[in-house]
């Protein structure tokens, strides 16, 4: 299961985040602006958003496996059809169809490790699933951003598609059938529930927020770097994504910290940190920018892992649909906020960037420090 589930997300966000390092590549080559480039990503996101929270429903009649196995399948093979596309229009139409296909895994990996791993073990199951995730969106940024310099995007895109499609193969093979699900029928009830709930309302903005200043960095950083005065090769300007590892490692620790320390003031240093990482970023001094980035992505890390758990924590009910709320605003975040960053770089430049950036995170410090979190929520944990 602990394989299975490591496959699951690397072929998931190695397909969702393959056109991010090619961002460069496919303006140049299609004649696009940065910001209708960075459509790419954030249609595969956005998609992913819209689908999430009735994906998640459809787990509870059909089964979380036959779910995750049929989205898995379906984006893999969605994938291949990226090197054959021939305009803009066709790619947006293709990642916007693999996004959808693509929700089925995280609307469900987690519910599904919830039910069928005891719950002594549940945490380094679960730690491992996201490590998927990471590592997959080290591999959809650095294998496409390696072979577009040898063969151009159309061969990197096949690349990753065919990595894509062999973890999938694995997912397969080793994920086994559900012992414990139970079909039942979702109750939207509780969506409404969770919308109500300021507290909820202030983490979902937390999610929103935070993952719109991530993924603008990470599209936009890209060109920064191609240009004067640093003028990288689009092999090592790739290599940024390596930092996400780090940002995997904080995640756990965060939890770790947050158990000791509260989560609040976790939250809150963590954002901080990640302003702190960007202000590093400003300088044109290519040394400086690489440690930013270091530290701009432990700080989100941590943040998205604190506030995901926080959110679990903080649901009494209906956990399943709290989670899916909250990966919608995330997912929502990265495509409509990252497009919105590309207007921001076109318009603003790297500093233009930097400063929209630094307000989305001091909206996210404001939702993670305001009154209904430091007040109605911490007194519940408390109690």
């Amino acid at each position: 299961m602990n394989l299975a589930l490591f496959a699951a997300g690397l072929t998931t966000f190695m397909s969702l985040y393959c056109t991010q390092a090619l961002l460069p590549e496919l303006s140049a080559s299609l004649r696009v602006a940065p910001a209708r480039a960075s459509l790419l990503v954030s249609l595969a996101t956005g998609a992913v958003a819209v689908a999430v929270i009735p994906v998640s429903s459809l787990s509870e009649r059909f089964g979380r496996t036959r779910v995750m196995l049929v989205s898995s399948a379906a984006s893999a093979v969605i994938g291949l059809l990226l090197p054959l596309c021939t305009s803009f229009p066709q790619l947006a139409v293709v990642r916007t169809v693999q996004g959808l296909a693509l929700a089925g895994v995280p609307a469900v990996a987690m519910a599904y490790l919830a039910e069928e791993v005891d719950g002594a073990h549940l945490g380094g199951a679960m730690g491992r699933y996201v490590a998927g995730t990471g590592i997959g969106g080290v591999l959809g940024r650095v294998v496409p951003g390696v072979v577009t310099d040898f063969g151009g995007w159309r061969w990197a895109l096949a690349a990753t598609g065919l990595l894509a499609l062999v973890f999938t193969v694995a997912f397969w093979l080793l994920l086994p059938p559900s012992r414990f699900f139970r079909p039942g029928k979702a109750d939207h009830r509780g969506l409404r529930a969770h919308l109500s709930d300021p507290g909820m309302r202030r983490l979902y903005l937390v999610a929103l927020t935070a993952m719109a200043g991530f993924v603008t960095v990470y599209n936009f950083l890209t060109y920064r770097l191609l240009e004067a005065p640093f003028h990288l090769p689009m092999a090592v300007v790739s290599l940024i994504a390596v930092t996400n590892l780090a940002g995997s490692a904080a995640s756990a620790r965060a939890g770790v910290l947050a158990d000791r320390a509260g989560r609040r003031p976790v939250l809150a240093g963590a954002l901080v940190l990640a302003a702190a990482g960007l202000v590093l970023m400003f300088p044109p001094v290519l040394w400086l920018v690489g440690a930013g980035l270091l530290v701009f992505t432990i700080g989100f890390f941590a943040a998205h892992s604190v506030a995901s758990g926080w959110v679990g924590l903080h649901a009494t009910e209906n956990r399943a649909q709290a989670s899916a709320l909250y990966l919608c605003a995330y997912y929502l975040g990265s495509s409509l906020g990252g497009t919105a960053g590309g207007f921001a770089f076109e318009h603003g430049e790297w500093t233009g960037t930097g400063l929209y950036v630094l307000v989305l995170l001091a909206v996210a410090l404001f939702a993670a420090t305001g009154p209904v979190l430091s007040g109605r929520l911490v007194a519940r944990l408390r109690r």
